[in-house]
């Protein structure tokens, strides 16, 4: 039977595709093209453009890299037209990601929100992200570059190679990204916190936010 969870998420899988659909046509692309640039396979685009797909973060990442817009607009309608004056305001100065503008992700055992958009911050990845205290695996992930992480609430247990170190409410840690690394949560609450990940995309992608 399907679950209410399954239930909500198949329309916006169904917008995001039609979405997604359209920016390739905008193109002029093939599926095969696609893949090509975004590296990543022409039977999972397929799946994702039919809304037969949840996307991971990483897909998400590349396939707004690769067409030129925000994460946010990813999941915009294809039939409203942007207001020029914002529009422009973007391009020429930054993004501004409003709180109801922000939709909650789930990848690898993570829920997860960007805290940015636009191709401008492309190396630059902040988010908020929710470690829940049931996450399942323990594997470790590594990739260049370097990430900063804060604790907002729980119990965060970090682990840096053969080392583990327990954050609290307003710990931080910064690290080199090349270190195996992985994140769990302890106690009776899930562990919420910010992360900040400054790398190369395609080395993002190919770490602990890629498609499994």
């Amino acid at each position: 039977m399907e679950s209410s969870i399954e239930a909500l998420l198949k329309p916006e899988l169904a917008k995001l595709g039609q979405r997604l659909r359209a920016l390739r046509t905008e193109q002029g692309w093939t599926l095969s093209q696609l893949s090509e640039q975004a590296d990543v396979s022409e039977a999972y685009l397929s799946r994702l453009e039919g809304g037969e797909r949840q996307p991971s973060l990483a897909v998400l990442f590349t396939l707004a890299r690769v067409y030129g817009v925000s994460l946010p607009d990813l999941f915009g309608s294809t039939s409203e037209n942007p207001k020029p004056a914002a529009s422009k305001r973007k391009a020429s100065i930054g993004v501004v990601i409003r709180a109801g503008d922000r939709r909650l992700q789930e990848g690898n055992g993570l829920f997860y929100t960007s805290l940015a958009g636009g191709n401008h911050l492309a190396d630059l990845h902040p988010l908020r992200v929710i470690v829940p205290v049931n996450r399942q695996g323990e594997q470790h992930y590594q990739h260049s570059g370097e990430e900063w992480l804060y604790v907002l609430s729980g119990q965060l247990i970090l682990t840096l190679a053969d080392e583990q170190f327990l954050l609290n409410p307003g710990d931080a840690a910064h690290f080199d990204a090349f270190l195996p690394h992985n994140l769990s949560a302890i106690g009776d609450q899930d562990a919420e916190i910010l992360l900040v990940a400054c790398t190369p995309t395609r080395s993002l992608l190919k770490s602990y936010l890629s498609e499994k």
